[in-house]
């Protein structure tokens, strides 16, 4: 359902640019992160950031090989921007994300190295933690090329960024 009510918000922001000549811009975000993100609902990095930070063992769900790519939220913010004060970008589908790919088990790895955590990796199979009939895609990845091309962005901050603001963040509270 939710696809589906996205799918149908972009077709009506659509179809008013074509009958109606709305200005209408559409996105579509892809992982954002950064600090003040909670780790529910599956946000990943803030998961595995603060059970890197408590030395709490890291759960990977499935094999950790799917892989998926991390956005800035200051990165996306002005993403945002541009694509506002572009008409280039007017009755146009633009992606806003970043095109880091990493496996999920690397980023659990990178996060304990970069927090200097002594935590372990566990893995939960996908049957244990999720209902009959969860899917998940095995790869992630945003193509921003459009908007590369019709506002000049892309993204200027690192994974590496991500995990540290993540992590000042969680340290401070």
């Amino acid at each position: 359902a939710y696809s589906q009510a996205k799918a149908i918000d972009e077709t009506l922001a659509y179809s008013y640019w074509q009958e109606k000549k709305l200005p209408t811009r559409i996105v579509r975000f892809f992982n954002t992160v950064g600090p003040r993100q909670l780790g529910a609902y599956g946000m990943v990095v803030p998961r595995f950031v603060a059970a890197a930070l408590d030395n709490e063992e890291i759960t990977i769900y499935g094999d950790g090989n799917q892989t998926r790519c991390f956005g800035h939220v200051a990165d996306i913010i002005d993403a945002l921007v541009a694509v506002a004060n572009s008409e280039t970008t007017i009755g146009t589908v633009v992606n806003i994300g970043n095109d880091e790919e990493i496996a999920i088990y690397d980023l659990a790895e990178k996060i304990i190295e970069m927090t200097d955590s002594k935590s372990k990796i566990v893995y939960l199979s996908y049957s244990d933690a999720y209902k009959s009939g969860f899917e998940d895609m095995e790869r992630r990845v945003p193509n921003i090329e459009r908007i590369k091309k019709l506002t000049g962005w892309a993204p200027t901050r690192s994974l590496e960024t991500i995990i540290r603001d993540v992590a000042d963040h969680l340290r401070s509270n």
